[in-house]
């Protein structure tokens, strides 16, 4: 007998955004063998959306009962209260203890107001975060990530963020190489670089004839080897001042944490898709040793490479990965 596609429920309440009320559909159901996605309400009956329309869904909330992720869309803020919108409470309270649950930029208020992040890391849209953490002091907000993986509990900032989250979670279900493969139908990046921080409103830096972005591929190119910051200034021609100021206002972090960014970045992907020993890796990201790897690896995402490997490889790992016991 056939086991049934993981079910993914979205749960759409009034105001909701149309965007991203479409996004989980738009990932998940690239796999339709693998995935099944339900929208429903609160009520079963139609929902106003923040534009000038209401959606028709085909379900009311039964279908969280049977739900294995639940994903909770933003609504419009003049909507938004500390408390749980009207009908929530008593939707919420039908889901199984299993199921996973993923919000979208307000939808962590939601997820906060029914006491499901007390205790947890969580993320919501730069913009809200001020009135989040007066709400919610209880609950540890880092406003600057794209999306916070605590186990079964996942939340992400504003649009383009529940894409993020989404594909996150196709990548720790199946592996790299299916999410990249919906990232590909869906025409965007499978992995976005940096945080919230590249957004948030600042003045736009003053014109000139150069900017980083240059100078950010040619260290992606040279990932495998040291790169020193006098190195980066003068690759874009600018002095260390200039660089290192320009860098941060069109990335949103210093040029020394974004290339531990890339290296990370790097070393995953080649966790996910290789067979490769950790040392090896760790000397074509740049890290140098597989213990500089590990110490980098466990600070960014709280797993060594060998468990890391494991959770997207199916437990694959080389023997001499397996010799290795740190961390």
């Amino acid at each position: 007998m056939s086991r049934r596609p993981h079910r993914v429920v979205v749960l759409a309440m009034d105001g909701v955004y149309p965007f991203e009320l479409g996004i989980p559909n738009r990932v998940f159901g690239t796999l339709g063998d693998l995935y099944e996605v339900l929208t429903c309400s609160v009520d079963g009956g139609p929902v106003r959306t923040n534009a000038d329309f209401s959606v028709t869904v085909e379900h009311g909330p039964e279908v969280l009962a049977d739900a294995d992720t639940v994903v909770l869309p933003p609504f419009d803020l003049g909507l938004l209260t500390r408390e749980l919108p009207s009908g929530v409470a008593e939707a919420l309270a039908l889901l199984p203890p299993r199921a996973r649950l993923v919000s979208i930029c307000t939808g962590a208020f939601v997820l906060a107001a029914a006491g499901l992040l007390d205790g947890r890391p969580a993320t919501t849209h730069w913009a809200l975060a001020d009135t989040f953490r007066s709400w919610y002091p209880e609950i540890a907000l880092d406003a600057d990530v794209l999306f916070v993986d605590d186990d079964s509990v996942l939340t992400s900032a504003g649009a383009a963020s529940g894409v993020d989250v989404c594909l996150h979670l196709v990548r720790k279900d199946h592996g790299v190489a299916v999410a990249n493969r919906v990232a590909r139908m869906c025409v965007v990046p499978p992995w976005r670089d940096g945080g919230q921080a590249q957004y948030i409103e600042q003045p736009v830096p003053e014109v000139t004839a150069n900017d980083t972005s240059a100078t950010r591929q040619w260290a992606l190119e040279n990932l495998h080897g040291p790169i020193t910051l006098t190195e980066l200034a003068a690759h874009a021609r600018m002095s260390l001042r200039t660089f290192a100021r320009r860098f941060d206002e069109e990335v949103g972090m210093s040029p020394g944490r974004w290339l531990i960014q890339q290296r990370v970045a790097r070393a995953r992907h080649l966790l996910e898709s290789t067979d490769l020993p950790v040392d090896d890796i760790a000397g074509q990201v740049g890290f140098g040793t597989g213990t500089s790897l590990r110490q980098h690896l466990h600070a960014a995402i709280g797993v060594t490479p060998l468990a890391y490997r494991r959770t997207f490889r199916g437990g694959a790992v080389t023997a001499t990965d397996a010799l290795s016991t740190t961390f």
